[in-house]
């Protein structure tokens, strides 16, 4: 009997248990509103590494690391890790994995990357194909601001409509016992362009993925915005919330008590992030260290999980195209 309903959600025959979950944050992440919610907190860009680029790698190391630390198993019993990040080649990944000496998958859903690695994840052990798996991503300020932007050595200054890519990085580890939260159902995105090209603007660019798959969610699932505690973005930030709640409720769907965004709870209006926190270590973050251990204790019942993600690189922009973007959905109940 398929599993699918619809064309992109699929049902958990039973949950797939989120067991643990661990965390990493940069120095400004800590300072904000989150800061007593993440495991470990930096206290410098390069965390005693000579790159920023090889401190991204040591925090995913640390993650993986944690993930199983907290769990109280050992690399051995896990069967994969799934991960990814913003990097070219997704170096950050893969790098770290090399201390995990176990099946890898590398993705690649830019900052949707956590929903997607989760919601993967939660396939693989429903279909029977793995049972125990670490699920994770991250980001780095510094790493991104050169990969996609200008390096900050240019001292380029920011838009109104950007958003403050995050330094930090999360994991879950899926398929253990059950501690109290799991997946049940998961929706996968569709590639949305809506002709947006600035860079500077990817919460506008993102927002019509997100309201897509919200919506596909809902229709496929035969749910509303009533049935869930919260429906949390990744990293729409302020102004991509905003068109992404107009673009819900033009399909007929009133969400606006129930929409809530990583990118706007991460950082205080005071740290001046413009429109808020973004990259894929936002949702990784504040998902893995504040909002899961919510739904373990029960604050939450029902959560829809949407991180969001926008598809261009330095060449694709530089080329004059249009920033595609896609969002991928979880479901998590509390158990």
């Amino acid at each position: 009997m398929s599993k699918r309903v619809g064309k992109q959600t699929v049902l958990m025959d039973k949950p797939v248990y989120i067991t643990e979950s661990f965390t990493c944050a940069g120095e400004k992440e800590s300072q904000g509103p989150l800061g007593e919610c993440f495991d470990i907190r930096l206290n410098d860009d390069k965390w005693g590494e000579d790159s920023f680029e090889k401190c991204e790698r040591k925090m995913f190391k640390c993650v993986l690391h944690g993930c199983m630390k907290k769990a109280g198993i050992a690399a051995g019993d896990v069967d994969m890790v799934l991960s990814g990040d913003l990097l070219n080649q997704t170096i950050s990944a893969s790098f770290a994995a090399l201390d995990f000496k176990g099946s890898y998958i590398g993705l690649y859903g830019a900052c949707s990357t956590m929903a997607e690695s989760m919601a993967l994840a939660a396939c693989l052990i429903d279909g029977g194909s793995a049972e125990r798996i670490i699920a994770m991503t991250g980001s780095h300020f510094c790493t991104a601001e050169r990969q996609y932007r200008m390096p900050l050595e240019m001292g380029t200054q920011k838009t109104p409509t950007s958003q403050w890519t995050v330094t930090g990085t999360g994991g879950a580890y899926l398929g253990g016992r059950n501690t109290g939260a799991g997946i049940t159902a998961v929706t996968f995105g569709r590639v949305i362009d809506m002709g947006i090209n600035d860079a500077n603007n990817m919460g506008a660019a993102m927002a019509p993925a997100a309201a897509d798959t919200i919506y596909q969610h809902f229709k496929a699932t035969g749910t509303s915005p009533q049935d869930y505690d919260a429906v949390i973005t990744g990293d729409l930030g302020a102004l991509g919330k905003d068109i992404a709640f107009d673009l819900l409720l033009k399909r007929g769907v009133q969400c606006k008590d129930k929409l809530a965004d990583c990118g706007c709870m991460i950082f205080s209006p005071e740290q001046d992030t413009h429109m808020g926190g973004s990259g894929c270590g936002c949702s990784a973050t504040v998902m893995n260290g504040h909002i899961i251990p919510m739904i373990k204790s029960g604050q939450y019942k029902k959560v829809l999980f949407v991180a969001t993600g926008a598809l261009l690189s330095l060449t694709s922009s530089m080329q004059g195209d249009n920033i595609p973007a896609i969002a991928h959905a979880v479901q998590i109940e509390h158990l």
